[in-house]
């Protein structure tokens, strides 16, 4: 494997994994994570290392489309399942509705967490839980903004959800 992951040279596990619909057959070692193994060997920076303690969010993506912080999942465990990060929903031709929703809002503002911000709420639409701004709010809390870009990243997940067919919800105040 590639001289960037830590501990090269060293056993190795064999694994497949799919990512953006790619099929990968990875010899890794066993205590790497998938977020080393994203921005390392594979060169999908997109995903972020923040905190690399599971606390910010920054390294969200979607395994089996459920949002999981990449910085936490050791990436021997993962045989066998398809792993979606920020460059597999859309590309710029052609972007995720999320991914068009937080441009609209301007739902970003320098942009670290934004990858994370986005596989995040495509993961929420999917759970189909959030029925209200204050669910939108509960069910992103692990998903941290230092500019504090959260009413924007609220509207635009909102629009989403409204599209995909959710109840239209407004609240009186904020």
């Amino acid at each position: 494997m590639d001289s960037a992951l830590p501990g090269s040279g060293l056993p190795t596990c064999s694994v497949n994994i799919s990512i953006n619909g790619e099929n990968r057959s990875l010899d890794i070692p066993p205590w790497v994570t998938l977020l080393d193994i994203l921005r390392g060997p594979l060169e999908l920076t997109g995903t972020k290392k923040g905190c690399d303690h599971g606390q910010c969010g920054a390294c969200t993506v979607l395994i089996n489309g459920e949002r999981v912080n990449s910085c936490l999942k050791l990436a021997v465990s993962l045989d066998g399942v398809e792993v979606t990060t920020i460059e597999g929903l859309g590309t710029p031709d052609n972007l995720h509705p999320m991914q068009k929703a937080f441009v609209e809002h301007d739902a970003f503002q320098c942009g670290y967490c934004t990858p994370g911000q986005i596989c995040s709420a495509v993961g929420l639409v999917k759970e189909g839980r959030a029925r209200s701004r204050a669910d939108i709010r509960e069910l992103m809390s692990g998903n941290l903004c230092r500019c504090g870009a959260y009413s924007n990243i609220a509207d635009a997940i909102e629009e989403v959800l409204g599209a995909e067919g959710a109840q239209p919800y407004k609240e009186a105040a904020e």
